[in-house]
């Protein structure tokens, strides 16, 4: 998941008044500035944000390496009274580089977000000064993403370059910067930016590609014009993530009780073949062990009789009465009687000797 630092650049020039947008513009960029901040803390804890404008009497810092939205939404709510002045594009972008060098953790990759929805003049309308910045940008690692919106804004060469695309292009390192153009409409510019390449890395860390309908291959989203891009099951990610993230455990649950019913089919009856398997030989070994108990048994029994001649059949005559003794017979009486029937088979036994 993306692991960045932040800082967004607001334009808060005369020309955010204008009501080309619903409500104004600037109130278009407020619902923007929020959306973009609330995917950014989501898609990582360890993110952070910061914002400063960039027109008035000059560019000021307002909230820098924030995780707690309240303040943006306080320093946008600052702002909006203090509307008025021109922009001042290359002066913005190098407070906010400084600004990123100096944040906290220096595993965040730096970002920089810029909206303008004013005419580009002074240093932003030179290109070749705007490019230099760019390899600048490039060569500390700042990525940086340029969101316009509003008439009149960026009118295209005659090859069809505009100076702010040209900047994105000379700063963007592994497709790593993007330029967002949104056109007055019915869609509005948090939607836009929603289904663009500019938070298309943040959606996706959260949900899976299945469930992202924006992204660096969606080529309209970038012009504008995907902000009516269908979502699975219906939900926007962004403005319902738990709901969407109900939804994503749900099909993984569902796709791992299947991918585990075919394994536990086959473990079991791999257990069942081994078991007939083994069952085979084990009862001829069984029998084999028992016969040869027997044997040793009778062997044994031959030994001690070998030597023996005559006498040796008296023995379980001998003991036949024994057995079939009366039961009302005395106790010491059969004794005794046992006794004396030992002592015969003894003295038998070393005559036949």
């Amino acid at each position: 998941m993306p692991l960045e630092a932040t800082m967004m650049i607001i334009d808060n020039s005369e020309y955010m008044r204008n009501g080309d947008y619903q409500p104004t513009r600037f109130d278009a960029q407020s619902d923007a500035v929020t959306t973009v901040v609330q995917t950014k803390i989501d898609s990582n804890p360890e993110n952070t944000v910061g914002i400063m404008t960039m027109a008035g009497k000059g560019p000021e810092v307002l909230v820098t390496h924030t995780k707690d939205i309240g303040q943006i939404l306080q320093a946008i709510h600052t702002t909006s009274s203090k509307i008025g002045g021109d922009i001042d594009i290359p002066t913005a972008i190098a407070i906010a580089q400084l600004a990123l060098k100096h944040r906290s953790n220096k595993n965040l990759r730096q970002r920089i977000i810029v909206f303008v929805a004013s005419p580009l003049d002074g240093q932003a309308a030179d290109e070749k000064g705007m490019i230099k910045l760019a390899k600048k940008l490039k060569k500390n690692n700042v990525a940086i993403d340029v969101v316009c919106y509003g008439d009149g804004i960026e009118e295209p060469s005659g090859d069809g370059r505009t100076v702010l695309r040209a900047f994105v292009e000379s700063a963007s390192s592994g497709d790593n910067s993007h330029i967002v153009t949104a056109p007055p409409g019915n869609n509005l510019l948090s939607d836009v930016l929603i289904s663009s390449p500019i938070l298309a890395g943040d959606r996706m860390a959260s949900i899976p590609d299945d469930l992202v309908p924006g992204g660096a291959a969606d080529g309209g989203a970038a012009s504008g014009s995907g902000g009516n891009a269908a979502f699975e099951f219906g939900v926007d990610p962004s403005l319902d993530p738990e709901l969407a993230m109900a939804l994503r455990m749900s099909m993984q649950e569902a796709a791992a009780r299947e991918a585990a019913s075919a394994p536990a089919a086959a473990s079991a009856s791999v257990p069942s073949a081994a078991a007939a398997t083994s069952s085979v030989p084990t009862d001829p070994t069984d029998d084999e062990e028992a016969a040869m108990l027997k044997q040793a048994l009778a062997l044994s029994q031959q030994d001690q009789d070998v030597d023996m001649d005559a006498a040796v059949p008296s023995a379980p005559v001998a003991v036949a009465p024994t057995e079939a003794m009366d039961e009302d017979e005395d106790e010491e009486a059969a004794i005794a009687r046992a006794i004396e029937m030992s002592m015969q088979q003894d003295e038998s036994a070393g005559n036949g000797k």
